[in-house]
């Protein structure tokens, strides 16, 4: 295990505002900072659970569980918690899809024993995430991930998963996905659907350094094009007064003996690889701050950014719970850390409480129905813009790594994973490659996404035990 963190008690009254990762706030600020991270990542988690037809209230429980289950282990490893909310990846829509679409599911819920099937997916990454976590506490931190998953892998897989993703957001938004084929009905989920993407980019940028309301446009976006729903005749009152006031969240375990449960274990589980960076980079981000905000009181820092390896363990923790009980895989939230930052809140005990809050959400009926009444065309509106964010990042990721793209062995493995996961995802039925091999794994065909991602695995390692020359010397010159 690694060594104890030991940061010094803190002081009575810090010179500069803020709370360090053992601070405990007061329990009334503890609880409305607390609410204040439920009001970041609800957004993301719920349309994650809304876009791969789980039902939201057990995400919401789900994903809570999680994060305090993952906080209070990491505290008792490392003598400090390690600030992060974990809520649901966009990274695994794509896979999540594929196997819905063969289940036959288009919207709404799905029913348990589909879920119980995906879920077994989740269970993999749960075991991926682990497994790295491990190995990259025994090949030295960054290094080591780089030799196994470098950015000309995970950035290609990210763009893939979000492009990939781009016909299934237009259909929601057409309604084409939904059986919807008359052209006067389709222009009324179209214009839902466009003034929701137009209020997505207005509220971005012009809230954006705005404090807290800054913090949540794709909400105030869905907000906007509910309303505008309303009279296009798309919100589905009947969603309203069949659920009781409280009442408990639907648990699903995972099944294994399906003819899809192998399928979906390769197909969802190898998504893991594109959440290792997002979050790893989450970790030295936060890390980063809380060490300057320690650095401001006068404390001893904490160098979060040390634990790599067991911050990816914590992960896979977070996906083995959500996995077993019945909600979607995730990932440590971005946006949670922009709004600590913003805070200056980096305490566990407020995120401990956001967990509890998220749990207690989960068993109120009228929540669920009304993030069920939500239109399809809405969500695609958000889809939209939110699954090409993903593709843009996977660009990012490359461009803050410098990858160079005039490299034949670079340019050789971002090209095919982005053929093979790309054609693939968007030109055969549910994104399977009718690849007539291993059928008693793929009856429905090779998952694109994840062959994609496998084979560019694959042509790293093979650079990677037999070194070009050019690459060698390089190493010598060092």
């Amino acid at each position: 295990m690694a060594a104890k963190a030991t940061p010094v008690a803190a002081k009575a009254t810090p010179k500069v505002m803020g709370y360090l990762p053992n601070d405990t706030p007061p329990i009334g600020q503890m609880l409305l900072l607390g609410l204040q991270h439920v009001l970041t990542m609800f957004p993301a988690t719920v349309l994650c659970a809304i876009l791969m037809h789980f039902p939201v209230s057990t995400v919401l429980t789900i994903t809570g569980l999680g994060t305090v289950i993952s906080l209070i282990v990491g505290k008792l490893v490392l003598g400090t918690y390690i600030p992060l909310y974990y809520g649901s990846s966009f990274s695994y829509i794509t896979a999540v899809l594929g196997i819905m679409a063969v289940k036959g599911v288009k919207e709404g819920v799905a029913p348990p024993e589909v879920i119980s099937v995906v879920t077994a997916g989740f269970i993999t990454t749960a075991i991926i995430n682990i497994l790295v976590g491990f190995l990259i506490r025994g090949t030295g931190g960054k290094k080591g991930l780089d030799n196994v998953l470098p950015a000309i892998i995970t950035g290609p897989v990210a763009c893939t998963i979000g492009i990939g993703l781009g016909a299934s957001a237009l259909s929601m938004a057409a309604g084409t996905c939904c059986g919807v084929a008359d052209p006067s009905i389709q222009l009324k989920w179209w214009t839902a659907a466009i003034v929701t993407l137009l209020a997505a980019y207005l509220f971005s940028v012009y809230l954006q350094g705005k404090g807290f309301i800054g913090m949540l446009p794709i909400l105030l976006a869905a907000i906007v094009g509910y309303i505008v729903a309303i009279p296009l005749g798309l919100v589905n009152w009947g969603a309203f007064g069949k659920e009781a006031l409280i009442r408990a969240p639907i648990i699903t375990l995972p099944r294994f003996n399906d003819p899809l449960t192998l399928t979906a274990m390769v197909g969802i589980g190898i998504m893991a690889i594109a959440t290792i960076p997002e979050s790893t980079a989450h970790l030295y981000q936060i890390s980063l701050y809380v060490d300057h905000l320690a650095e401001e009181q006068g404390r001893k820092k904490y160098n979060l950014a040390e634990y790599i390896g067991l911050n990816l363990i914590l992960d896979g923790l977070d996906d083995f719970i959500n996995g077993l009980f019945g909600s979607t895989a995730g990932t440590n939230y971005g946006e949670n850390n922009s709004l600590m930052v913003i805070t200056r809140n980096y305490a566990g005990p407020a995120l401990l409480s956001a967990g509890g809050i998220a749990i207690l959400l989960g068993f109120i009926g009228p929540l669920a129905e009304a993030i069920q009444s939500i239109p399809t065309a809405v969500s695609g509106g958000l889809a939209i813009y939110l699954f090409g964010v993903i593709g843009m990042q996977g660009i990012a990721l490359m461009i803050a790594e410098k990858v160079n793209l005039y490299d034949p062995k670079q340019l050789a493995i971002g090209a095919t994973i982005l053929i093979v996961g790309i054609g693939g995802n968007i030109g055969f039925p549910g994104g399977f490659l009718p690849i007539p091999l291993l059928t008693g794994i793929f009856p429905s065909g090779w998952p694109a996404i994840a062959t994609g991602a496998v084979v560019g695995i694959l042509m790293n390692l093979i650079t990677v035990a037999w070194k070009p020359s050019f690459e060698r010397e390089a190493v010598e010159k060092k």
